[in-house]
């Protein structure tokens, strides 16, 4: 015998965590994350605030979960990409290959899930910029691991550069990702129309060559001294 379902059941709408999840990352994309409330989520999502707390316990574990289903398949990419760029032979050609294992998964996923497209790298660029000591955590929890294989693996391949240095690169090469993939149209813009920051293909070009030849830039303490800034006396 087919149970009917309760009035409750019928009127609850089959897809609210999706809705709770979508109106929390737009959000918490747009004002941060201190500045949301679970009742500014559940509103946005026509659904009570008892709804969010029902599937995700507190707006923490929301922010969880919202990481959790855009990273893990970008993560799992990056990782499988990587391991195939370390078989390459040769040290430029894998250097190459290692930035591209990273750059790529964040383009090519726009789309779908994995790597969430533009809303979710304006989200992670606010979470960044807001300091918030929740959102710090979840960013380490998702993304330490695979950052120290990108690191070590490039430091392989560039054993002559410092690991520190190259930790400052690969730090340069995150603002650069989350920039051109949040702000496409200021490359059209400043270029007078003769690019278009929306080709994605162009721009994984145009920032895996400016990655790779950032990390083979000299390493700071080995730079000319002619290059470096003379020491201004405070004497007067």
């Amino acid at each position: 015998m087919v149970r009917k379902p309760t009035s409750k059941e019928t009127v609850r709408k089959p897809n609210m965590r999706e809705a709770i999840l979508a109106a929390a990352e737009e959000l918490f994309a747009t004002n941060g994350f201190n500045a949301v409330s679970v009742r500014d989520i559940a509103q946005a999502a026509g659904a009570n605030p008892g709804s969010v707390t029902y599937h995700f316990k507190t707006k923490d574990g929301l922010l969880l979960e919202i990481y959790r289903r855009h990273c893990g398949p970008m993560n799992l990419r990056r990782s499988e990409l990587l391991a195939a760029a370390k078989r390459v032979r040769d040290l430029q050609d894998r250097l190459e290959a290692i930035v591209r294992a990273y750059v790529v998964p964040a383009f090519t996923s726009g789309s779908d899930l994995a790597g969430g497209g533009a809303r979710f790298t304006r989200l992670r660029a606010v979470m960044s910029a807001e300091g918030n000591e929740v959102a710090r955590k979840i960013i380490a929890q998702t993304f330490d691991d695979t950052s120290h294989a990108f690191i070590d693996a490039i430091h392989e391949s560039l054993p002559h550069i410092p690991r520190t240095d190259i930790v400052w690169r690969s730090h340069f090469l995150l603002g650069a990702l989350y920039y051109s993939l949040v702000t496409p149209e200021r490359v059209s813009r400043l270029s007078r129309g003769e690019a278009d920051g929306g080709d994605a293909a162009n721009a994984i070009e145009q920032l895996v060559q400016a990655t790779v030849a950032a990390f083979q830039a000299p390493a700071l303490d080995q730079a000319a001294p002619a290059r470096r800034r003379p020491v201004v006396s405070s004497k007067t």
